[in-house]
């Protein structure tokens, strides 16, 4: 993957568990450049995500346009994307969920996450993608969250590698580890 160039994309990773303080740290790393844009991958299919859904907005300033892209990210970075500086993805682990709910899978995900990878440096965004660490966890019992997690893994590798900054949040303190 070619990285940006001066006048290109700047692309952040943020990592972290479940209720680390990633999306905050997000929002913190994606600064104040506008227009800017809120890339929710969250479906609100029962009572409780769609009051996690609500709790994030009201975390968000006004100026956010929030757009809701459950699956097809890289046709939303080519078309819609192009019009934003600053992009929050929050965040390819329901992402990757809701892709793998159609029956994708692990290998199958490398030139979709190219995709999409292609996509953002194809913007003039400062592009910060939200990730959930699933590996420090238990393992799970069943055969398919375990291939979920690795497959997971994977995903956050392949962007790590193509990121220009990796932040892993932990209790809502970021460290930099690119």
């Amino acid at each position: 993957m070619k990285k940006h160039s001066a006048t290109g994309s700047h692309l952040i990773l943020v990592l972290g568990g479940a209720a680390s303080g990633k999306s905050e740290a997000a929002l913190d790393q994606a600064g104040r450049r506008g227009p800017r844009a809120f890339v929710a991958t969250g479906q609100a299919l029962d009572d409780e995500m769609k009051a996690r859904i609500a709790r994030h907005r009201e975390t968000r300033p006004t100026d956010w346009i929030t757009a809701e892209v459950p699956r097809d990210l890289a046709a939303w970075f080519r078309t819609e994307g192009q019009a934003y500086r600053t992009v929050v993805v929050d965040c390819l682990t329901l992402w990757l969920s809701n892709v793998c709910g159609r029956r994708i899978a692990g290998q199958e995900m490398v030139p979709r996450v190219e995709a999409v990878l292609q996509a953002i440096r194809g913007t003039q965004a400062r592009v910060v993608l939200v990730s959930n660490e699933l590996g420090f966890g238990l393992v799970p019992t069943s055969r398919s969250a375990r291939a979920f997690r690795d497959v997971a893994g994977r995903v956050n590798q392949q962007i790590a590698a193509a990121a220009d900054e990796v932040y892993f949040v932990v209790s809502g303190q970021s460290l930099k580890l690119k």
